[in-house]
């Protein structure tokens, strides 16, 4: 009796009633019932991992996943938060899917280029078929995780969609566990893309190997979160500083923040402050250090809300400072991501003099756009990669 007391004290759904009850959280319906059924997961992964404690060698039946969907704002970062930092069944890992994508493509070249003799003494190799890498890059990702949780998981990349029947049946015969976070439903996943009756048998697996829950709060809390305070703080000083601690504190209500990392081909972005989906970023962390537009663009693939603190006003000599913030700006603005931040004046009084001073004036006009609701209101898009 005290055991089971003691499993069901932790998890998501205790630690969902206590945000409700010290009101960092409202109590919503829809997210209850997601945080129940993810409570039903951890409990099951938390038996699983009881029984290979107490019997060696002896496989549980691993439990099915979960993915959750529905409309931006409802909650489902909250809840994947709640799930991952209150489970502790490990190894275990959280990952945007586009970066668990990208690490898996490279994980097959890896292999390809591996000398015969190293593959041969793989664990997964296989002598009937020693080219295909699907089973020793799935041992190797489940042996870093048995359980995989993915954030905003999409498909719109080809090379993405026609390999990842073969990688998923690969992870689930590993017995890894998937909980994914999702704007859409399986069905509409990879909708209209090129060769769609290719990815169709990967959607049938999804659903085969994951129940599927739809979020369906009414609210959209970050939505009301942002429209219901400045978005814009200016000038700068105490009281702005201030303001923005509130604003942040509102918006990540209650969560345990945590430094991320992002790779950008081969480079790594470290996040100093992320929670709830949104990350926080000095002007100087991401402006006087020598970025570009695919670190930018990852930025915005990766979080749906954006803090930048203390814009400064700048001159002639900070020229390579205000072709950063454009190409920033450029790619929240396009890829519709909010941005809560604080500047020394207002968008254009920021840099009216110097090398591309004539051209900020589109920059100075979006950061006004930006605090619309409209602009607010608008989905968070996926954007391409870039060129450069």
């Amino acid at each position: 009796m005290h055991a089971i007391a003691h499993r069901m004290s932790k998890g998501p759904k205790p630690r969902y009633k206590e945000l409700v009850a010290s009101n960092a959280l409202d109590d919503d319906p829809a997210q209850y019932k997601a945080a129940d059924r993810l409570q039903y997961l951890h409990d099951q992964l938390t038996e699983k991992a009881n029984r290979i404690a107490r019997f060696f060698g002896l496989k549980s039946k691993t439990p099915k996943g979960l993915y959750v969907w529905g409309g931006v704002g409802r909650g489902k970062t909250l809840l994947m938060d709640l799930f991952f930092n209150n489970t502790d069944f490990t190894p275990k890992r959280r990952v945007h899917f586009h970066e668990f994508m990208a690490e898996t493509h490279d994980r097959i070249d890896a292999w390809r280029k591996t000398d015969e003799n190293t593959k041969k003494r793989h664990k997964a190799f296989d002598r009937n078929n020693p080219d295909d890498p699907m089973p020793p890059v799935a041992l190797d990702i489940a042996q870093d995780a048995m359980l995989l949780c993915f954030d905003e998981f999409h498909v719109n990349d080809i090379a993405d969609a026609m390999i990842l029947g073969r990688l998923f049946e690969a992870l689930f015969e590993q017995g890894v566990v998937v909980v994914a976070t999702s704007n859409r439903h399986p069905d509409d996943l990879y909708k209209d893309g090129l060769n769609r009756q290719l990815f169709l048998p990967f959607i049938d697996l999804l659903k085969e190997r994951l129940d599927l829950l739809e979020l369906q709060s009414e609210k959209d809390y970050r939505l009301a979160k942002l429209e219901g305070a400045p978005v814009y703080h200016s000038p700068l000083g105490p009281d702005t500083d201030a303001a923005m601690d509130e604003a942040w504190k509102s918006l990540i209500c209650g969560a345990h923040e945590r430094r991320e990392e992002i790779h950008v081909k081969g480079r790594v972005l470290t996040a100093p402050r992320t929670a709830r989906g949104a990350a926080r970023f000095s002007f100087a962390g991401l402006c006087e250090k020598p970025l570009g537009g695919s670190d930018y663009l990852a930025l915005v693939r990766t979080f749906n809300t954006l803090f930048l603190d203390r814009i400064p006003i700048m001159g002639p000599e900070h020229r390579n400072e205000a072709a950063r913030f454009v190409n920033l700006i450029d790619a929240i603005y396009d890829s519709r991501t909010k941005l809560v931040c604080s500047a020394d004046a207002e968008p254009v009084d920021l840099y009216v003099s110097g090398t591309g001073s004539f051209e900020f004036e589109r920059t100075a006009s979006r950061l006004l756009e930006m605090r619309s609701a409209e602009y607010l209101q608008a989905d968070h898009r996926w954007l391409d990669a870039p060129t450069d």
